[in-house]
C-alpha cells in the first residue's frame, strides 16, 4: 500500500475544499485533497451551476414561446420554437467541464496533490483512499473534512425509477410532459419554475402553509404570482404519500385530509439536503455533533485537535460562498494566521422568477433581536431599468436601527436582483447607514438605484416614491 505524508489533507473537492487547498498551497502549505468524483463538487457539477444554465435556458425558450404566441410586450414576434434537451444539457454539462477543469488547473498550479478516490478514516490522522490503481494511505498533522451534502430521500417515495433527485433534473433528456414536484422550497421551486417554461405541466405539493417557508413572507408573494401565471398548480398543507403501483402517479394527502392522485412523468423530490457524513468512517473519529451536523467553533474546529470541518457538514447555512469563506479561513489559521469567522452576514439568494435575495436581518428578525427599527421599502415598478427590462414585479427593502440607522438588513425580490447581493452584503460588513446609502451615488438607470431609494425612504426623503 502507498503512503503519503502530508501537513494538510482536505476529504472533499467541494467549493470549501478545492478554496481551502488553493490558498493552503499559495501559503507554502503541503497539501493533499482528496476527491471520489470532479473536482467542484455538488455546486459545480450537479448543482449551482448546471441548474442556472437550466434555468437561464429555459427563460430563453419561454420568452420566444410567449413571442411566437403574440403574448410579448416588446411587440416581438417569431416562428414555432422548439427545444431539444440533449443539447440543451450538453451546452450546460459543457459549461461544467471548463470549471472542473479549471479548477482542477488551479489547484496543480498551486502544487496542491490531487488524490482521485473515496476516503475512509483510519484515525483522526490517518485515512485510507480507495483509488483506481489500489489503497493508498494518507497521513497528515491536520485534516479538513469537507464533504459536502446530499439530497434527502423520502422513505415511502425512494429514488429511483421516476422519482428523481435535484442531481437527475438536471440531467434529463426531454422534457417530462408532467412533472410533480414534492417540497416548495428553493431547490424545486427553482426546477419546477425552469420546466414549466419549458412545456412541463407541473404540479408542487408542499406540507408547508406558503412557499418558500424560510423566506419572508412578503418576499415569497411575487413569486406565488408567477408560478399561477405560468399554470403551475400548488397544494399547500399536502404531503406526498406513495407512488401508485402503476408508478405514473403520485399519492398526495391533500390540506382537508382526501386522498388525491397526481398523474406525473417524473417526481421530484427536493424537501432539502443532509450532511454527507456516512461512509467515510466518521465513526473512528469523536466528533461532537450538533444533531447530524459537525459541531465546530469560530475557527471551524472540531472537537477533536488537528480536525477541521467545514460547508455543508457543519449545518446550516448549506451554501457555496459560505463554504469557499470558511476554506480559505482555515487554510490560514493552519499556516499559522490569526482569524476566526467574524462576518456580519451570508447572502442567500433563490433563483425563482422573480429572484430573491436576503443579507442580515429581516424586520422580524431585528426586532426579536431588540431593536427598534426603520424600515425603507422602495418598488422596482418605480424604478426606470426594471420598467425597461418588463421586470417591475418586487421591490428593495432596507432595515436599520432606529437610534443610530445602521444598516441591519437588506432584502429583495425581483427580477435580476440576484446581482444586487454584493452590494447588499457590503453594506452591512461595512457597518453602513442609511445616510452612507444614500449619498452614494447610483448609477442611472439600474436596478441598485432601488438600494439609494429604499434608504432615503427609511430617511423619510423618498424621491420617486
Amino acid at each position: 500500500m502507498k503512503e503519503i505524508a502530508c501537513k494538510l489533507l482536505i476529504i472533499g473537492a467541494g467549493p470549501g475544499g478545492y478554496v481551502c487547498a488553493i490558498r493552503a498551497g499559495q501559503l507554502g502549505i503541503d497539501t493533499v485533497i482528496v476527491e471520489a468524483k470532479k473536482p467542484g463538487g455538488t455546486c459545480l457539477t450537479v448543482g449551482c451551476i448546471p441548474s442556472k444554465a437550466l434555468i437561464h435556458a429555459a427563460e430563453e425558450f419561454d420568452a420566444v414561446r410567449r413571442a411566437a404566441a403574440g403574448a410579448s410586450p416588446l411587440g416581438i414576434s417569431t416562428a414555432s420554437p422548439s427545444i431539444e434537451l440533449t443539447r440543451t444539457m450538453a451546452w450546460k454539462d459543457h459549461i461544467v467541464g471548463r470549471l472542473t477543469g479549471g479548477v482542477t488547473a488551479l489547484l496543480k498550479r498551486q502544487k496542491v496533490k490531487i488524490v482521485h478516490g473515496w476516503a475512509r478514516f483510519r484515525d483522526g490522522k490517518t485515512v485510507e483512499v480507495e483509488t483506481e490503481t489500489g489503497r493508498q494511505l494518507i497521513r497528515a498533522e491536520t485534516v479538513v473534512i469537507a464533504t459536502g451534502s446530499a439530497p434527502v430521500e423520502l422513505p415511502s417515495i425512494p429514488f429511483g425509477g421516476p422519482v428523481i433527485s435535484s442531481t437527475e433534473a438536471l440531467s434529463l433528456d426531454g422534457v417530462p410532459e408532467r412533472l410533480a414536484v414534492v417540497g416548495a422550497g428553493y431547490i424545486g421551486l427553482e426546477l419546477g419554475i425552469a420546466y414549466a417554461k419549458l412545456g412541463a405541466q407541473v404540479t408542487v405539493v408542499e406540507a408547508a402553509e406558503r412557499i418558500l417557508p424560510l423566506y419572508d413572507a412578503d418576499l415569497t408573494k411575487p413569486v406565488a404570482k408567477r408560478l399561477a401565471a405560468l399554470g403551475i398548480e400548488l397544494l399547500l398543507r399536502a404531503k406526498a404519500r406513495e407512488i401508485e403501483p402503476r408508478r405514473d402517479q403520485l399519492v398526495v394527502e391533500t390540506a382537508d385530509g382526501a386522498a388525491r392522485q397526481i398523474a406525473a412523468d417524473r417526481i421530484l423530490v427536493a424537501v432539502g439536503r443532509r450532511p454527507a457524513i456516512d461512509g467515510w468512517g466518521l465513526e473512528e473519529l469523536d466528533l461532537d455533533r450538533k444533531g447530524r451536523f459537525i459541531r465546530i467553533d469560530d475557527q471551524c474546529r472540531s472537537s477533536m485537535r488537528g480536525i477541521f470541518a467545514i460547508g455543508d457538514v457543519t449545518g446550516e447555512p448549506m451554501l457555496a460562498h459560505r463554504a469557499m469563506a470558511q476554506g480559505e479561513m482555515v487554510a490560514e489559521i493552519v499556516a499559522g494566521h490569526r482569524r476566526n469567522w467574524d462576518k456580519s452576514c451570508i447572502p442567500a439568494i433563490c433563483f425563482t422568477d422573480p429572484e430573491i435575495v436576503t443579507a442580515g436581518l429581516t424586520p422580524d428578525e431585528a426586532r426579536a433581536a431588540g431593536h427598534e427599527v426603520d424600515i425603507g421599502q422602495f418598488p422596482f415598478s418605480a424604478n426606470g431599468r426594471a420598467m425597461t427590462r418588463h421586470a417591475e414585479d418586487g421591490f428593495v427593502r432596507v432595515v436599520a436601527r432606529a437610534d443610530n440607522h445602521l444598516v441591519l438588513g437588506v432584502q429583495a425580490v425581483g427580477q435580476g436582483a440576484s446581482e444586487l447581493s454584493a452590494a447588499f452584503g457590503l453594506a452591512i460588513e461595512m457597518g453602513a447607514r442609511l445616510e452612507d446609502v444614500a449619498g452614494t451615488i447610483h448609477a442611472h438607470p439600474t436596478l441598485g438605484e432601488a438600494f439609494q431609494e429604499a434608504a432615503l425612504k427609511g430617511l423619510g426623503q423618498a424621491l420617486h416614491i
